[in-house]
């Protein structure tokens, strides 16, 4: 009985003392939060008792989350990066601005495309209605719905049979009503140009801004006096609206376009928001402003080129796409690698050595480069196939094209081919839908 009840006084102390390191834990969590002295109060009379309930948990996970040992150099601790009178640092409740005001983009944006983007389309004679609706008929809309919108041989021979239709109009008809579904080119048209608009400001004011920075012109800046490194006005706006706009993006997808690399899209997103958040907590500000500006430079012309290509101006999309694919596979494939990855792979190892948050901060840079170069290589294969034939196959199109055009016309074995920018066929049908977004 005395070594039991012994036994028990020993884990009340234990939970005692827990209690109180997860008291001390809280309030370096909710300074770093910015939570109100009344809430880590509030927090640390919750667990003064000798049991850990959900509110111990809770506190015990924010400790875990926040880990210095995790986002920190070594030897570097959070109270280390509070804000002083005389320097300012990243903090963690900053971010909290971005959810509100991506959806306040995404206002601008519906009203951009309404007021803006809707009358400079109808301008350029853009059509606002969509593509020509399939003939009504119950037992092919219940094969569409229900069964396959991409019915086999054998099955277009049974429905031909039982309709006492030829084959050809029955692959028509369902050609028809899979594009039934995609929107119209104006409304293509007003997506591409509140993207440009955006990017083409956001890029624009990175530029400005870097030029004025040391790190643009030796990126071992980035590193020198890291992690005490002050945050300007400019940097913090920079970052906020750059994070609040792909949180924007992040979410609008499954309202916006349908795409067929929409998971690849979302994929990309998720790694940006990532790459921003993370950088910004553990004050790799510097180097991300990099990787942002380096990244919004080809979008412009992306945007530019499809914006063309829906107004049908051949020539200026093909000059627009060229150089769109130059852009793109330089900064992606040269200056990315050559400059971006070397600073923060060897100049940061160097400099500062290694930590846990460090090899996340490069394993998302690494995924950032697997998608630039499979993005890079549906761009040059398509851009081969289009100068070596006169056009781009559908097969071809569909694998970087994001919402995968088809022509609206029969199949004919005789059919020439132009150099329409309708998106069924030319030299940039591909940029129809295109791939956007390639970051």
């Amino acid at each position: 009985m005395g070594k039991s009840k012994d036994l028990s006084k020993e884990f009340d102390k234990g939970q005692i003392v827990m209690a109180r390191v997860l008291g001390q834990s809280i309030s370096k969590t909710a300074a770093l939060l910015g939570c109100s002295r009344s809430a880590v109060l509030s927090a640390k009379e919750k667990i003064k008792g000798t049991k850990i309930g959900d509110q111990g948990v809770m506190a015990g996970f924010l400790v875990w989350f926040w880990n210095e040992r995790f986002w920190l150099p070594h030897n570097v601790t959070w109270a280390d990066l509070k804000n002083t009178e005389e320097s300012t640092f990243p903090q963690a409740e900053d971010l909290y601005v971005a959810c509100p005001l991506a959806f306040f983009i995404f206002i601008i944006r519906l009203v951009f495309e309404r007021f803006i983007a809707r009358p400079c389309a109808l301008g350029l004679k853009i059509q606002a209605h969509g593509p020509r609706k399939a003939q009504a008929n119950a037992i092919l809309e219940k094969v569409f719905t229900a069964i396959t919108m991409h019915p086999d041989e054998k099955r277009l021979e049974g429905l031909s049979k039982q309709l006492d239709w030829d084959v050809r109009t029955i692959q028509r008809w369902f050609r028809q009503r899979r594009n039934q579904e995609k929107p119209s080119t104006l409304t293509r048209f007003c997506e591409s140009m509140w993207r440009f608009t955006f990017y083409l400001y956001i890029f624009t004011y990175g530029v400005r801004y870097l030029k004025k920075t040391p790190w643009l012109w030796n990126t071992r800046e980035c590193w020198y006096n890291y992690p005490y490194q002050a945050l300007t006005v400019d940097l913090h706006y920079y970052y906020i609206l750059e994070l609040s706009f792909y949180l924007s993006l992040l979410f609008s997808q499954f309202t916006d376009i349908r795409r067929k690399d929409c998971l690849l899209m979302f994929m990309h997103h998720v790694a940006t928001v990532s790459l921003i958040m993370l950088s910004y907590v553990n004050n790799m500000a510097r180097v991300g402003t990099l990787v942002l500006c380096l990244h919004d430079a080809s979008d412009v012309l992306l945007e530019a080129a499809k914006m063309a290509n829906y107004a049908k101006y051949q020539r200026l999309c093909n000059v627009l796409f060229i150089m769109f694919a130059l852009v793109f596979i330089s900064s992606r494939l040269g200056l990315y690698p050559v400059w971006i990855l070397n600073t923060t792979l060897f100049e940061s190892w160097e400099i500062v050595g290694p930590y846990p948050s460090w090899w996340v901060f490069n394993g998302l840079l690494v995924l950032l480069q697997g998608l630039h170069i499979f993005w890079s290589y549906l761009i040059v294969k398509i851009a081969c196939k289009a100068i070596s034939k006169g056009k781009v196959s559908k097969d071809d199109r569909s694998d970087i094209e994001s919402s995968s055009d088809e022509e609206e016309v029969a199949p004919s074995a005789h059919k020439h081919y132009t150099n329409g920018t309708n998106g069924s066929h030319g030299t940039n049908g591909f940029l129809s839908s295109a791939c956007h977004d390639e970051h």
